[in-house]
């Protein structure tokens, strides 16, 4: 198929990136199969692998693939082979094959977040010039006037003006703490409901497959996710280990998002977490490095393109951290507007035409994080259960009734095995 757009005028569309993240580097890449040229800016003076872990699903994968780059995440990574939920007892719910085992034709992978970024930025700087990455730059705010739009740029480290720079379109990639959405949203707020998390890496021993994606606990009572992203990372045969703890309590100060995080803030939540299979608490100790962050997200506004001016990503849906959805919506945002820019002379039919397509699936994504998120599956167990441990997990609730619960997820947001098939 070809990657050329449909009309030779949408090659000279202007466009500027704002953010040099997951959402704005892979818009730059798919701007540059279909043609299309682009500029992109970065607050950040250096790229650097910061971060800690990240799962790439199918339907993010998908997207991935597209751009070129499957290969090098699978070798950066580690493919998931299941996908396994347990109570905070350690007592087994349910599990279900992932990626390719689950019959999909891309595979689920953990990453380390700063490592995906930079097979992500480095593919960007080969395909389209590093010329046209522009570090140290953020943006303070945009007009726009017929003819086009102009963003405004300081240096983030000594607060001085730099140039203006003009542009037909203008995309928001830059984060949850967008200054292009607050221009257009200056009242509103992060929405934060008391849950904190911590998240942390390991080095340790493979745990149950050395490929398993697991849940462990609820909110209400303390719960982990955790799941490899580096294999064999010394001589003892360990893996990095990602997890993330988190908690939910009613009067909770919201955590500081620039703040490294300790243990000793949430260990007791989990200090009796020591399963036949895993030992949390040492898990929890013995992390190399642990960040705090709230547990945030925003309610889904009615409009994100304001005439030549649209928002992508974080900027345009942030959403929990739940279900690992938020890159994957970012990546397909990415291809779709790269797909409506390159089937029209009018940018801002392409940014409206891309609105109407991501705006209201996104909104129910975020909704449904709240709400039903994958670990609904433990939180069902826990309801049915009074919080108790069980004998068996079959005298409860069915394995297809908990299935069904998982497969809700995935068709709402996007990457049920059907609907990646079609």
């Amino acid at each position: 198929m070809s990657t050329q757009p449909v009309n030779s005028m949408s090659k000279q569309i202007n466009i500027a990136i704002v953010g040099g993240g997951i959402a704005g580097l892979a818009l730059a890449l798919g701007l540059k199969r279909k043609g299309l040229s682009c500029e992109i800016y970065e607050s950040v003076p250096e790229i650097k692998e910061l971060g800690v872990g990240i799962t790439l699903l199918p339907h993010g994968m998908r997207e991935l693939a597209a751009l070129g780059v499957q290969d090098k995440l699978e070798a950066a990574g580690i493919e998931n082979l299941e996908s396994v939920f347990f109570n905070r007892y350690g007592q087994y719910i349910y599990s279900e094959p992932r990626g390719r085992h689950a019959g999909y034709s891309v595979p689920e992978v953990g990453i380390h977040r700063g490592k995906l970024h930079r097979i992500l930025f480095d593919e960007t700087v080969a395909q389209i010039g590093e010329k046209h990455i522009h570090t140290g730059h953020r943006c303070v705010g945009v007009d726009q006037d017929e003819a086009g739009a102009t963003v405004h740029f300081v240096d983030p480290a000594t607060g001085t003006s730099l140039p203006s720079v003009r542009a037909d379109v203008v995309v928001a990639c830059d984060g949850i703490n967008s200054a292009i959405r607050k221009q257009f949203y200056p009242n509103e707020k992060m929405a934060f409901s008391g849950i904190n998390t911590w998240r942390g890496v390991t080095k340790h021993k493979p745990i149950l497959t050395g490929k398993s994606y697991m849940r462990v606990g609820s909110i209400e009572t303390g719960k982990m996710v955790i799941y490899p992203i580096v294999d064999n990372i010394d001589a003892d045969g360990n893996q990095l280990i990602n997890w993330m703890a988190e908690i939910q309590r009613d009067s909770a100060a919201m955590n500081d998002w620039n703040q490294s995080g300790k243990a000793a803030d949430f260990l007791d939540i989990f200090k009796d977490w020591k399963f036949d299979w895993l030992d949390v608490p040492a898990l929890i100790a013995n992390a190399e490095q642990i960040l705090e962050y709230p547990m945030v997200d925003k309610d889904p506004v009615s409009q994100w393109t304001f005439g030549r001016i649209t928002f992508m990503g974080d900027a345009a849906h942030p959403m929990y951290p739940r279900g690992s959805n938020g890159s994957a919506q970012a990546l397909i945002d990415a291809r779709t507007l790269a797909d409506e820019l390159s089937k029209t002379n009018d940018p801002q039919l392409a940014l409206k035409s891309y609105e109407t397509l991501r705006l209201a699936p996104t909104a129910k994504i975020v909704l449904t994080n709240r709400a039903t998120p994958p670990d609904f599956i433990i939180m069902k167990a826990d309801e049915l259960s009074g919080g108790k441990p069980f004998s068996n997990i079959d005298d409860l609730i069915s394995q297809d009734e908990l299935r069904a619960i998982s497969d809700h997820y995935k068709q709402v947001a996007g990457f049920s095995l059907e609907s990646l098939k079609a």
